[in-house]
């Protein structure tokens, strides 16, 4: 056994040893980081981590939230980590350069003129009513559903027909033998109507019987809708039929007389001409909006999104060109799917204002629509047109998959060919189906999906109750929704329509997710028609004195009140509640709320001042509809605090922004102590409310999208409309912005990431990324 042993050194010799050890002590403490002792391995240290970590208190001293537990990044008040990343890193990312090539691929019989070609797969994209590798095919597209003797043209459905069907779009026209065969003949304008059983009933249709006399009829002094002469019957004020009348797209005036433009997405970016929703590109020009040019002829006219940027002409014999740009990240690829998904439900629509955000005048002015579900259209042509998309899925960050379930569902029961039994004619089961197709499309067609499981993918499901009937295969991708319910609390389907009630659809298709993960998914705001009038009066800006209602809420309230909603479990009965308490209009009993109160509005009744009204009141209610109302969006706009009833349910963005700052919430149980709840709040934390609504209400607001339409309106007038003018005043961040703000943090923050073996420029500061 070893022993020390005592012995009497030299102060010199100590002095030496004494040295020698604070120069290993320095070597150790510079050296470390590049000779690890062999004690870091059993402390399992990761670098990453600690960089992390490094980078986030030095974030955190430049960028401390303030008293809310907030940090402002662009006016809005971001949860701290978010604002102080965007701040920090976001705010400093520079351009980067990327590869972006113009396919040059032909396609068979160049689509038969049936078609676009798609020259990044050489596949064609064939019109409504064409299919085949050429689209030399024409389908044939019943408008009626098998007839028998009891009814001569089938069970009802949309495009029921007694007259000419076309059957590339099932739709129905006067056809052969009218004066006018291209005059549509509309749902219900062929047929005999059913008079009232008594005053105040409604007028039914009877769609056994067609109505000659009133549609068909040659009679010179009084012909029908197919053969009535435009002239003469305004001039002499022939009564017509009053359902006879253009619901289809691309045609004005009382006898669909005048053409106008169709609705296209981004109106065929200039390159093609729009045929009823679906472009037909220019020749060489493809994409679902023509904005992808042809490789052939690439120099004169490129696109926004690809300027500015040097073309590499090929020399080694392929047909592709190759064009380096500058972008921003994220990049964000588009699939040009099937147009089945898309184009086909634009193109087929029976009516003009389903699935649009506008059409246009008979002089092809703009009009916008009262579609709820205009977001999707909104957000898919501000991401075809926008610097951060490319089409190089190798250098993509995200990949967005362009199904419109909104268009999918309003169209559900508009032709045989969609309306589907088997589903038990629930439009949230066929509309999953149509989600599983694009998924099974993508992963055979493309490589993309396995590199992450599809956590890069991004799905919009624009429907009331959000992602809850999204198909299992895509619950990894992130979710873009109007209404985040957590499903902690109401763990079933919450909507009062049986039709979108998704219980029923089996697990082995759904799985069992939940309707929304705030950890990946977002709710966006829902679409509002533009309102220059608003925005004139600047109704966000009215100040504290001017708002002398305390809470004000107007909508249906229920099956209480006159043309209220019959089901008790429309809005989770919270509509209903609130109006027991403080209804300041009478039910159906002449009863008002029991807590009803002069500076306290809860009304179903309809008002023309609505926008006036909230920008008169200080707290604004939230509450639900038949999923998701527009009541947020309505409140921010008119600069109202909004108030949130609706337990467990995300708004728009509150999983990034800090909704304390300028919302307040109100549990369901506390619906009775509303009032009280409201009183507390001090003037001071009021006008901190007010101010932080109106620092946001922009973020609520589809304005790229709009832009984009009146930069379009600018070059055919040469004017701006008054929306035009009203809406290019606002500068800032808008839906669009805020959602790419959202993606670049999520694109450096999600855990995920880390497993990714990718290496490529972030354009981000050395100590970000």
């Amino acid at each position: 056994m070893a022993t020390w042993r005592s012995c009497a050194c030299s102060w010199p010799f100590g002095a030496s040893v004494i040295s020698l050890a604070v120069l290993v002590s320095l070597v150790h403490l510079f050296l470390t980081p590049l000779f690890p002792s062999p004690l870091d391995f059993f402390k399992q240290s990761n670098p990453l981590l600690d960089a992390d970590s490094l980078l986030e208190s030095n974030l955190e001293s430049q960028f401390p939230p303030n008293s809310d537990g907030s940090v402002t990044y662009r006016g809005a008040p971001w949860k701290a980590e978010i604002g102080r990343w965007l701040g920090g890193c976001g705010s400093n990312s520079t351009p980067v350069y990327v590869v972006e090539v113009l396919g040059g691929k032909s396609c068979q019989n160049n689509c038969s003129g049936q078609g676009v070609c798609n020259q990044d797969l050489g596949e064609c994209r064939c019109f409504h009513g064409y299919t085949g590798k050429a689209c030399e095919a024409a389908l044939q597209l019943e408008c009626n559903k098998p007839v028998s003797k009891e009814r001569p043209f089938g069970e009802w459905v949309v495009s029921i027909c007694p007259a000419q069907c076309d059957k590339t779009r099932a739709m129905c026209f006067c056809g052969e033998g009218t004066k006018y065969p291209n005059r549509p003949v509309a749902e219900g304008c062929g047929f005999q109507t059913i008079p009232p059983a008594k005053p105040g009933d409604p007028e039914l249709t009877d769609w056994t019987k067609v109505d000659f006399d009133n549609v068909f009829s040659s009679n010179a002094s009084k012909p029908g809708w197919c053969n009535a002469d435009p002239h003469d019957a305004y001039s002499s004020q022939l009564k017509i039929k009053e359902n006879c009348h253009c619901k289809y797209d691309c045609t004005s005036g009382r006898f669909c007389e005048i053409p106008t433009m169709c609705s296209c997405l981004n109106q065929c970016s200039g390159n093609g001409h729009c045929r009823g929703g679906f472009c037909q590109c220019d020749r060489g020009y493809y994409g679902i909006d023509c904005s992808i040019p042809p490789a052939a002829s690439v120099l004169p006219k490129l696109p926004a999104w690809l300027r500015p940027s040097t073309v590499e002409l090929p020399d080694n014999g392929s047909s592709n060109v190759k064009t380096v740009v500058r972008k921003k990240r994220p990049l964000i690829y588009v699939y040009d799917l099937p147009p089945e998904f898309n184009s086909h439900l634009l193109e087929g629509r029976h009516y003009r204002m389903e699935c649009v955000n506008r059409i246009y005048s008979d002089v092809n002015k703009t009009i916008w629509t009262e579609m709820l579900y205009g977001a999707q259209v909104a957000l898919y042509e501000s991401i075809l047109a926008s610097p951060h998309r490319t089409l190089n899925g190798e250098e993509a960050d995200f990949f967005y998959v362009p199904v419109l379930d909104s268009c999918m569902i309003t169209r559900a029961y508009d032709a045989p060919h969609l309306y589907n039994k088997e589903h038990g004619i629930l439009r949230s089961f066929m509309t999953l189906d149509y989600y599983k197709d694009a998924y099974d499309h993508i992963v055979e067609q493309y490589p993309y999906w396995n590199r992450s499981s599809g956590k890069d993918h991004i799905w919009f499901f624009s429907w009331d109750e959000g992602a809850c009937y999204a198909p299992k295969e895509i619950w990894n991708s992130m979710m873009l929704v109007h209404w985040g319910n957590t499903n902690t609390k109401h763990k079933n389907s919450t909507t009062a329509y049986w039709a979108d009630n998704w219980d029923s659809i089996p697990s082995d298709r759904r799985g069992d997710h939940p309707c929304f993960d705030p950890q990946k998914d977002l709710v966006l705001p829902a679409w509002k028609v533009p309102n220059p009038g608003a925005v004139w009066l600047k109704l966000w800006a009215r100040s504290r004195k001017e708002r002398t209602t305390l809470f004000y809420f107007n909508g249906n309230l229920g099956p209480a009140y006159e043309n209220g909603r019959p089901e008790d479990k429309y809005s989770m009965g919270i509509r209903q509640k609130l109006a027991d308490e403080f209804g300041s209009s009478p039910n159906k009993e002449g009863k008002l709320g029991k807590q009803h109160a002069p500076n306290v509005i809860v009304t179903p009744l309809k008002s023309h001042k609505y926008h006036e009204e909230m920008a008169s009141s200080l707290f604004c209610g939230v509450l639900p509809g038949d999923g998701w109302s527009g009541r947020m969006e309505d409140s921010v706009h008119n600069g109202c605090i909004p108030v949130i009833i609706q337990d467990e349910i995300f708004l728009p963005y509150e999983n990034v922004l800090n909704y304390n700052s300028f919302a307040v919430r109100v549990l369901e149980d506390d619906i009775p102590k509303l009032i009280s709840i409201l009183q507390r709040y001090n003037e001071t934390e009021i006008e901190h409310m007010l101010s932080n609504v109106r620092s946001i209400w922009q973020r609520f607001l589809y304005r790229d999208s709009i832009l984009l339409e009146a930069t379009r309106q600018r070059e055919l007038f040469s004017k701006d409309d008054d929306w035009a003018v009203e809406f290019s005043k606002l500068g800032e961040d808008d839906v669009f912005a805020t959602f790419i703000q959202v993606l670049h943090y999520k694109l450096h923050n999600d855990p995920w990431r880390r497993s990714l073996l990718r290496q490529y420029d972030a354009g981000l500061p050395k100590t970000c990324a």
